[in-house]
């Protein structure tokens, strides 16, 4: 088992940053990648940005790219994921995923939520116009 504790959300103005973290605990030593997903009011999730332990090799979705930046910290088994310029539209319950276990394929199953086998608890961010 996987455990994951995000932070980090909060309520931010149009433009403003946040930066949301996600630590991991448990049998890491078999995570693969992790990745953030986003869900707003009345949508379904979808795939924010994605890092892969050891290469790190990164994904984003079209609509975060130049804005948000992911990272990882192999010593604190943590992921971060960078928020600037934030939008309105940016509004959602962020959620933190990990995968256990190698994704055979291309870097771009990374974007793809059932690939990932644990997730966190989400932050809310909120932004204001």
């Amino acid at each position: 088992q996987v455990q994951l504790v995000e932070s980090g959300g909060g309520l931010v103005q149009a433009g403003g940053s946040l930066r949301l973290s996600c630590a991991a605990s448990g049998r890491t030593f078999s995570s693969y990648a992790m990745a953030w997903f986003r869900q707003a009011p009345g949508k379904e999730r979808e795939f924010v940005a994605a890092v892969t332990w050891s290469e790190g090799v990164k994904r984003y979705a079209g609509s975060v790219k130049g804005r948000f930046t992911i990272s990882r910290d192999n010593a604190k088994n943590t992921v971060y994921l960078q928020m600037n310029s934030l939008k309105p539209e940016d509004t959602a319950v962020y959620y933190c995923g990990n995968r256990a276990g190698y994704l055979t394929g291309p870097y771009d199953y990374l974007t793809i939520e059932s690939k990932y086998n644990y997730w966190g608890q989400g932050t809310q961010v909120t932004v204001s116009s």
